[in-house]
């Protein structure tokens, strides 16, 4: 049944033409550093990498009360950031797309010149930087920051103004604000939006999509959290909001706003579809997408889908495979698929992404479905 739905949903893509498609999309902006942590470096040119992130936490809980030394060996440098992340991954199905956000000034960083031969890019602040420490079983993510103090909705209008703003969200089919998490004032830009800028805009009979990412919240206070959560269905007005969390990000989430028991929660107790069904209902937004490292699921139209994704043991990069799922998912409900066939199309572009370190054309979607339904990859 599943190759049967993946041949089909293959053979449906090529019927479909995302370059009618217009997006806006931001508002951080990162350099990322690709490194791996050094185990032992056996000449100049040789070294063996730590595989797993538990091979560090032992090698820094050995330092308690001492000191050491660790080698990190950086890989890369590559786009970074949720957003231009999820906005590069679309550019490769060349539709209109505005992107705003962190990318340096008074001129963009230079590692976003790929995202600028397919993109508007508007850049509003100075570009923050990440360290990506890369293992087999996860990353970590060490961030510096401080510039995205710069991304306030004054910042937006003094830069765009406010018929620009009108402009590009009353024509858009996508308008996608995520990392929240690590932008200090999305809340209050949110909050602008809604009183300044949404009242300004047409009631058009298929609304936009709203795309939203917390991107990591657990390290903003709760309060916090519910204050941003209680906002998104005021977006609801003029979009069709849709929530991207990934499976901490669920739990998490879950937790600050009270919807199971902390130990239910604490364990991982609570099944996805419990999960998804708890937060969509709380939230009163109109899809809630979880994508767990093997499968994905959504709650939408107070309907449940679940598939699984093509996973891959050894991948050649995994940051930003989060981003390229909802880069893949919002493409498939943009071109009106159907949620579970959306779950597909974001599963493969992360899953051609993880392997090839880089996100497929459209043509290289439909041919990774394809190779994916014949178990070839």
């Amino acid at each position: 049944m599943d190759m049967e739905k993946r041949i089909a949903l293959a053979r449906k893509l090529k019927h479909k033409d995302p370059t009618n498609l217009k997006m806006v999309i931001g508002f951080d902006g990162f350099v990322d550093e690709i490194i791996h942590v050094v185990d032992k470096r056996l000449d100049s040119f040789t070294i063996t990498r730590m595989e797993n992130i538990s091979d560090l936490a032992r090698r820094i809980d050995r330092a308690s009360g001492l000191s050491t030394n660790i080698e990190l060996l950086p890989i890369q440098k590559k786009i970074g950031g949720n957003g231009p992340i999820m906005c590069n991954a679309l550019t490769k199905h060349n539709p209109s797309i505005t992107y705003i956000g962190a990318l340096g000034v008074p001129v963009a960083d230079g590692v976003f010149n790929e995202m600028a031969d397919k993109a508007t890019l508007i850049s509003i602040a100075n570009n923050g930087h990440t360290d990506a420490l890369e293992f087999d079983d996860g990353k970590l993510l060490l961030g510096k920051m401080s510039s995205l103090n710069d991304i306030t909705y004054e910042k937006l209008i003094s830069i765009l103004g406010k018929e620009r703003i009108i402009e590009l969200l009353g024509e858009t089919n996508l308008f996608a604000t995520v990392n929240w998490s690590m932008i200090p004032y999305m809340t209050e830009l949110w909050q602008s939006l809604i009183e300044n800028i949404l009242p300004e805009l047409p009631n058009r009979k298929q609304k936009p999509i709203f795309f939203v990412d917390l991107a990591d919240p657990e390290k903003r206070e709760p309060e916090e959290i519910r204050l941003a959560l209680d906002l998104l269905r005021e977006f609801k007005s003029k979009f069709f909001v849709v929530l991207g969390l990934n499976k901490k990000e669920a739990y998490d989430v879950a937790n600050v706003l009270e919807l199971f028991d902390s130990s239910s929660l604490e364990h991982m107790q609570i099944s996805l579809e419990d999960l998804c069904f708890a937060l969509y209902e709380y939230l009163e937004v109109d899809a809630v997408v979880v994508h767990p490292v093997d499968r994905s699921a959504v709650v939408l139209n107070k309907t449940f889908y679940e598939d699984l994704g093509p996973y891959v043991k050894k991948p050649k990069l995994t940051t930003g495979a989060g981003d390229n799922f909802n880069a893949g998912f919002v493409l498939g409900l943009l071109l009106e698929l159907e949620p579970d066939e959306a779950l597909l199309t974001g599963m493969a572009t992360s899953g051609y992404y993880v392997r090839n370190a880089k996100s497929p054309t459209f043509p290289e979607l439909i041919e990774f479905m394809e190779s994916w339904a014949k178990d070839e990859i």
